[in-house]
């Protein structure tokens, strides 16, 4: 199960690595090990220490993002090893339109003076190389969760690495298969692997990625210690939505851009967010060093609270749900959430883009948007 594979593309590594070794009557996917005891003398020794199906999985996206994984419980488990392993008072620096469950747990450690957080705005390249002074840690998402901005990763990386910076990137949204991070200079690379990787709508997992041999000890230390491990069953799990994860990745994303062409004309559409657009902000700064644009579309409807919840109760395809990366298309209104950013503008509705037929989404989705005007 090597994962060091630099001649072989993505498309390929999501379906050959992570295998067990080759041989006569070998099986050719991995088993899932039910275990949390092991015979003395072996390098597992613990059942929180290790196990044959996580192996398997962290082999698979080490060799997507190009560095040493570790999987975890969840993505939230995998970000809170990452603060785990910082200095009481540590400094950091990160988006203040980032994912929620981030920004809430910078909250709650500054609240405590555990560390101090600093948020700034991740599309002004200036403000955030302003804000470093000082900082032990630059957490950069790009794309960020929900408004889709992004932030100039290799110039922002280079910077902080060259003030000793520690940079964890978020790469949930545009995955191994548009950017990867770590070849930028990243430390740390963490992914939500209940999303797109996984795929399936079935399984609570994260993964960090790393280069540093001291810092993966440090994180794997902390999943050890914390006890923030995966089950055996959805690392398995996983590895199977991996092997489709490409495919699915590649459909969602050519849906994507032509859902937000459309809502872009839409006259019940006030705004669209998405760095594939032409005319979107954020779409030179992308284009500059991301392969693609992703499956999230964000836009905002010409309404209030009640019709915008109104949209996303509406669609019969589409499903009202707070999630994104499955097979499937989900929407909400980010906002109905307490502990979403208050920038996020009230009517915003973030659309996961899946792999269904462009045109029925397009039929649901417009009516979904003028049944909340009615």
């Amino acid at each position: 199960m090597d994962s060091k594979q630099p001649h072989l593309r993505p498309e390929t590594i999501a379906i050959t690595a992570g295998r067990p070794e080759v041989g006569a009557d070998s099986a050719l996917n991995p088993p899932i090990s039910l275990n949390s005891t092991y015979v003395a003398g072996g390098p597992i020794g613990y059942g929180r220490y290790g196990n044959e199906t996580w192996t398997a999985l962290e082999v698979a996206i080490s060799a997507l993002e190009g560095g040493k994984s570790l999987s975890y419980s969840s993505g939230m488990a995998a970000i809170s090893a990452v603060f785990s392993t910082l200095p009481v008072g540590a400094k950091v620096v990160a988006s203040d339109q980032g994912y929620s469950g981030i920004m809430t747990l910078l909250g709650t450690l500054t609240a405590a003076k555990k560390i101090s957080a600093k948020f700034v705005k991740i599309t002004d390249t200036a403000e955030v190389i302003a804000a470093l002074d000082g900082a032990d840690l630059l957490w950069l998402e790009s794309p960020t969760n929900p408004s889709l901005n992004i932030a100039d990763l290799p110039t922002l990386i280079k910077e902080a690495k060259s003030r000793n910076i520690l940079v964890t990137v978020d790469n949930t949204f545009a995955t191994a298969l548009i950017q990867q991070p770590l070849a930028m200079g990243a430390d740390i690379v963490m992914n939500s692997v209940s999303k797109y990787l996984a795929g399936h709508s079935d399984v609570l997992l994260g993964s960090l990625s790393t280069n540093d041999p001291l810092q993966y000890k440090a994180l794997e230390e902390a999943r050890k210690f914390n006890g923030s491990i995966p089950g055996p069953f959805e690392a398995w799990l996983a590895l199977r939505g991996i092997r489709t994860f490409p495919l699915r990745f590649q459909r969602a994303s050519e849906n994507a851009l032509e859902l937000a062409k459309r809502l872009s004309q839409h006259p019940l559409v006030t705004r669209v967010r998405y760095p594939g657009l032409p005319t979107d902000p954020e779409h030179a700064k992308a284009k500059a060093f991301m392969k693609g644009f992703g499956a999230i579309v964000s836009f905002e409807f010409a309404g209030d609270v009640a019709a915008t919840d109104k949209v996303c109760e509406s669609s019969k395809i589409v499903t009202y749900s707070t999630s994104l990366g499955g097979v499937e298309s989900l929407w909400e209104r980010r906002r109905r959430w307490p502990l979403e950013s208050a920038s996020v503008p009230e009517s915003l509705i973030r659309l996961s883009v899946g792999c269904e037929d462009v045109d029925d989404l397009w039929a649901d989705i417009n009516a979904a948007l003028l049944a909340a005007k009615k």
